[in-house]
């Protein structure tokens, strides 16, 4: 007996993980790919059988369920240029089914994309995970931090990774502020101390001074890297942010949105 179509439940996260797996293991299918690179369905169906354990005669009765996540994952990947709908050169196989959105080919970009090993497991999906995970903290940090937090993920989707970096040091300082602003109660003062030379320095003491070690030692851990790509950004050499940067900035800045978070009490108070 096969399980009910319901136990198969997938999002646009999993789903754009499903297919960037199939394409860089290179999987193959039973089924015909026609002109086209790959098939989408074919990925579908290569994911129930091996992972779901679905009999093969059976696996097209999920498809209708599955297939709207897919669909958006495989846009999700044309849009950032690492997909294209389409046969794979001219006088291939084209069917009506396949244009419809479900025939694609790997474009020059996504093939070097793909070569970057490991890659594929950390790419946050925007709107996704990642973007709720930074939006559970809004509240608290403000609505300066929101904005900067999905300018980031933006900019990572674009593969604008310089910019990425820039919108997390600045979604850092959001957070920074917000912590001064509770502690000191006076956002002018803070925000005038902050713009002042060595500002920066001496608003991070007003509120890690006086803590234990290892909170400032965490504090400055999670800073520091933010703190160098964001002014990194602000000067005209070349940085050589790719990709493994962008996603470091990302996680770091979720970490510190955690760390901030969950010592609140404690950062604010003498």
């Amino acid at each position: 007996m096969t399980a009910a179509v319901n136990e198969f439940e997938i999002d646009q996260e999993d789903a754009f993980h499903i297919i960037v797996q199939h394409l860089r293991e290179g999987r193959k299918s039973s089924y015909s790919s026609y002109g086209y690179e790959f098939y989408l369905p074919n990925v579908i169906r290569d994911y129930l059988e091996t992972v779901k354990k679905i009999p093969h005669h059976d696996a097209d009765r999920y498809l209708p369920k599955l297939s709207p996540s897919f669909y958006a994952a495989a846009w999700e990947l044309c849009r950032r240029g690492i997909l294209r709908p389409g046969i794979k050169a001219y006088g291939q196989q084209a069917t009506p089914d396949g244009s419809s959105g479900n025939g694609y080919t790997v474009t020059p970009l996504g093939r070097e994309w793909f070569q970057k090993a490991g890659q594929y497991e950390y790419v946050p999906v925007d709107p996704g995970r990642f973007a709720r995970l930074l939006d559970n903290f809004s509240q608290r940090f403000g609505p300066g931090f929101q904005e900067r937090c999905h300018e980031a993920l933006r900019c990572y989707n674009a593969q604008a990774y310089l910019a990425c970096c820039a919108m997390c040091g600045a979604a850092a300082e959001s957070i920074i502020l917000a912590l001064a602003n509770r502690k000191i109660g006076d956002d002018v003062k803070v925000l005038r101390m902050y713009s002042a030379s060595g500002g920066r320095g001496r608003i991070e003491n007003l509120i890690i001074g006086k803590r234990d070690k290892p909170v400032q030692d965490e504090f400055r851990g999670y800073v520091s890297l933010l703190k160098y790509w964001r002014d990194i950004a602000a000067h005209g050499k070349p940085s050589g942010i790719q990709d493994p940067e962008a996603y470091t900035s990302l996680a770091l800045l979720l970490r510190f949105a955690q760390f901030a978070n969950d010592r609140w009490n404690e950062l604010v108070t003498d």
